[in-house]
């Protein structure tokens, strides 16, 4: 069955329940009232500004009005539709519009410039782009190099709208709300994602429709959620992470929150207005909510959090330190972790499990509907304990990358992904990512993998965040360096950090501390070429200090 069917078996079942609930921060109104409150004030209120909200059926004539809609432009089977909007109350339903009429949809990073923008609907062939007034700039830099796209349409006020496109609110107002009859196979291409970008210019990750079905199946194994649960969802709907953690809420037809900021009190007071009960963060916003409470700025007795049973975390290593820090203020909270990539449709191939508190630090075993195995460069398996790539198997890895057979050959190998993340078992089955591929430093003949110099150092209380590259030089040929930055308000010298370090083996110490933001991407994923860029580029340096 195709992933449309779910949100059609929610309107009907669950037609009046509230399926997706938008909360915008910034215009919360000056009077506070509760989230029941909300929903008894005129639509124009300053509070229908800060919290919006459709029901299951509401929801599903909305796709079917888009769907109905891009029927109109002559849009079929097989065509792309590009998605380029911040996280808001119309992605979903434009999303699974698209789906319906068994076109492809092309979700795009809201951080994207104008050339890859460009870059990227080019790349993906997409006939159509949907967008927010957050991108119109960005879109008019390059709307003359367009010529692939044959209609805009773009979400927001009607006054506002560009002159070269239509409003989606006021072309879909007429559409009829009937389910379009168009049949939908499990093998049909579905999506169109982009890798994260971190080496370049994007790829793009072609999907079929069972991946999206099989990803809402392990959402839900691994989390399990009921039509009771309420859950947060912070991160962009553009990446596979957010949405397909979103899926468990779909199959179940519980209630979802989209929250637009990643204040801590924001997220607390979200938490506690919408009664959220799984909340999926991101490593730097997991900190910043503790750091927040450990300064006194904020006092969880102020929030109604006794519903909270799960917080998750994703998208990167998650230090073990952090963990801790997490349970001793919410000891009654449920943690876990899922590891995907995008070309596995998101999270979930691998699975720490709440059970499995006690091996924090791990990434878990093989998810719900997978397979996984770790292998040397002939991908041949190695012995547990020892170092090779991960690669994962199941319903969810990617048919393609669209247009790039020798990408997609480089790292698929039959049913098998390569993840380029380099891990290993310990004796319990459990395993550990010990870092990216691309990411590992050679010093003077020694692998050093960045991940585990970055956990030890996150220990340090006066550290906020933490990137090690590998610098040149001209003996070792590549030397470990350190890119730290402090908590607000903390103070530290390279002789401090050196001497921090005396406890890790010689030869992983940092041989150079660089004080500096450590700049992360919108899934949480540090920029490493973005630092390799600023640091490494045309230099070569001489070991220092830690020699």
């Amino acid at each position: 069955m195709p992933i449309t069917d779910f949100l059609e078996r929610n309107a009907k079942i669950y037609p009046l329940d509230t399926a997706l609930v938008e909360i915008n921060p910034a215009n919360q109104p000056a009077k506070h009232v509760t989230w029941r409150e909300y929903n008894l004030i005129d639509t124009n209120s300053e509070a229908d500004k800060y919290r919006r909200e459709i029901t299951w059926k509401e929801f599903d004539v909305k796709a079917n009005r888009f769907a109905n809609l891009l029927f109109t432009r002559g849009i079929k089977r097989g065509d792309k539709v590009a998605i380029l909007l911040m996280n808001c109350l119309e992605w979903l339903p434009i999303y699974f519009g698209v789906l319906k009429t068994g076109a492809i949809a092309v979700p795009m990073n809201y951080r994207y410039s104008s050339e890859e923008i460009k870059y990227c609907l080019d790349l993906s062939d997409s006939r159509m782009l949907v967008f927010g007034p957050e991108f119109i700039d960005r879109i008019n830099a390059v709307k003359g190099e367009l010529g692939e796209i044959d209609d805009f349409f773009f979400v927001g006020k009607d006054d506002e709208t560009p002159s070269y496109a239509d409003n989606y609110d006021e072309m879909t107002y007429y559409c009829s709300s009937m389910v379009p009859p168009v049949e939908i196979k499990d093998d049909d291409d579905a999506v169109i994602y982009f890798s994260s970008g971190t080496t370049g210019f994007p790829k793009a990750i072609l999907h079929r429709h069972d991946a999206l079905v099989a990803s809402c199946l392990t959402e839900q194994k691994h989390h399990s959620q009921t039509k009771d649960d309420v859950f947060l969802c912070i991160p962009p709907l553009y990446h596979t992470g957010a949405k397909m953690h979103w899926f468990g809420s779909l199959l179940t037809g519980g209630k979802a929150v989209l929250l637009r900021g990643v204040k801590p009190e924001w997220v607390l007071q979200t938490v506690s207005e919408e009664k959220a009960t799984i909340v999926w963060l991101l490593v730097p916003w997991v900190q910043d909510i503790l750091d927040t409470l450990e300064r006194g700025e904020l006092k969880l007795e102020d929030y109604r959090l006794s519903q909270w049973r799960l917080m998750h975390v994703g998208a990167q290593p998650v230090p073990p330190s952090l963990i801790r820090r997490w349970k001793s203020v919410f000891p009654s909270h449920d943690y876990d972790t899922n590891y995907g990539l995008s070309e596995s449709i998101g999270p979930g191939c691998v699975h720490l499990g709440v059970e499995n508190i006690d091996k924090v630090g791990a990434i878990g075993k093989a998810g719900y509907l997978w397979e996984t195995k770790i292998i040397d460069e002939n991908g041949k398996p190695v012995a547990r304990g020892e170092v090779g790539e991960l690669a994962v198997k199941g319903r969810g890895v990617m048919k393609c990358y669209y247009k790039n057979p020798e990408a997609t050959a480089e790292v698929k190998r039959g049913d098998w992904l390569l993840t380029g993340d380099m891990a290993k078992e310990d004796e319990d089955g459990f395993i550990y990512l010990v870092d990216r591929k691309k990411d590992v430093i050679i010093t003077g003949g020694e692998n050093l993998y960045p991940v585990q110099i970055e956990d030890f150092l996150r220990s340090n209380d006066k550290i906020k965040d933490v990137a090690v590259i590998g610098l040149p030089d001209k003996r070792l040929g590549e030397i470990a360096a350190a890119i730290i930055e402090l908590k607000e308000g903390a103070e530290s010298s390279e002789d401090e950090i050196y001497e921090f370090c005396l406890a890790l083996p010689k030869y992983k110490r940092p041989r150079k501390i660089i004080f500096a933001d450590v700049p992360r991407n919108p899934t949480g994923k540090i920029e490493k070429p973005k630092l390799r860029e600023i640091y490494c580029k045309g230099r070569l340096v001489e070991v220092q200090t830690m020699g």
